[in-house]
């Protein structure tokens, strides 16, 4: 998908808006897994809070190069997409039209419009809102952003770059999946340095059509995707995602809310990170997984800090958010 050229040429450029984040072991989560050690990438460090800044740093840089006379992008998001989008787009002076569906992160949205995004609320859920971006697109001078695009992920790729340059060993990752940037940049960065580290995706009970699209060999979308993870919030799985991380991965698992909100606070114990429900679900996968880990060195990709303050207050008081 890349070459490692490719990457450290988008890690180049990610860098100069975007500091690398920390890689860091952390004892107790070992303890919590039983594994020989356990490293937390921690892009709940990143700018906006989450790793998908980084494609919207390469994705702006490619549109400006290929498609100059654009006024702005169009795009849809349940918040740390939308995050990136806008705050690439207004640090280029161009226009971020973002669409989330009805009932979105009260704070997520708020972030958006401080980056300069045109928020839009449309529709019950992410794939609503996307459909209707795309629409929006055919009538408007704005670029439409896809959930997965090439430069996207070359974008998100450079923390799977930083976290296996400072890992080399690691036998497992685990990564959470939405439209699955997040693991396919994984898969490239890993692929791109010939490592052979065991990369697991981690999905929904409540959205889990990439599981399903897996195990089928095609996209199985599911009926809802009602989840206060909402960064895997999707019912649609991405065909071209797909086809990365179905023989990319070495399996995929699936986590209900309830073990998500018992990450969450794991965390908090443990590292004393905040994590919103998509980047918690990376360690309640493994904690699931806890037997297979034995004696391994394990990598979390914590993807996002971004939960609203009465969910995570629900959540430390040991309760889980309904939607």
């Amino acid at each position: 998908m890349f070459t490692l050229a490719d990457l450290d040429a988008a890690h180049a450029l990610v860098s100069r808006h975007v500091p690398p984040t920390p890689a860091l072991d952390w004892p107790l989560l070992s303890v919590a897994l039983g594994a020989r050690q356990v490293i937390v990438k921690h892009e709940n460090h990143a700018p906006t809070g989450a790793f998908k800044v980084r494609g919207g740093v390469t994705f702006m840089d490619w549109l400006r190069r290929t498609h100059p006379r654009m006024e702005g992008v169009i795009t849809a998001t349940r918040g740390n997409h939308g995050q990136s989008q806008a705050r690439a787009a207004t640090a280029m002076g161009l226009r971020a039209k973002i669409l989330v569906p009805q009932g979105n992160s009260v704070e997520k949205n708020a972030a958006m419009r401080a980056y300069g995004a045109d928020l839009v609320e449309h529709g019950s859920d992410f794939d609503d809102a996307k459909d209707e971006a795309m629409r929006l697109a055919e009538t408007q001078p704005l670029f439409p952003v896809p959930p997965f695009h090439r430069e996207l992920v070359r974008g998100v790729a450079t923390y799977g770059l930083e976290l296996f340059r400072a890992h080399p060993d690691l036998d497992r990752v685990y990564v959470p999946i939405g439209c699955g940037s997040g693991i396919c940049g994984v898969i490239a960065a890993r692929d791109a340095l010939g490592l052979s580290c065991e990369v697991v995706g981690v999905v929904s009970t409540a959205a889990d059509g990439a599981l399903r699209s897996v195990a089928e060999g095609r996209a199985v979308p599911t009926e809802s995707a009602r989840t206060f993870a909402d960064g895997m919030a999707v019912r649609v799985p991405v065909p071209e995602a797909l086809a990365i991380y179905g023989p990319g991965a070495h399996h995929l698992g699936a986590v209900t809310d309830a073990q998500v909100a018992e990450a969450i606070r794991l965390y908090f114990t443990a590292t004393h990170n905040l994590a919103e429900g998509a980047g918690a679900a990376a360690l309640a996968l493994a904690v699931a997984e806890r037997d297979e880990l034995a004696g391994r060195k394990v990598g979390l990709v914590l993807s996002g800090g971004n939960i609203d303050r009465d969910w995570y207050a629900q959540v430390l008081a040991g309760g889980t958010p309904l939607v």
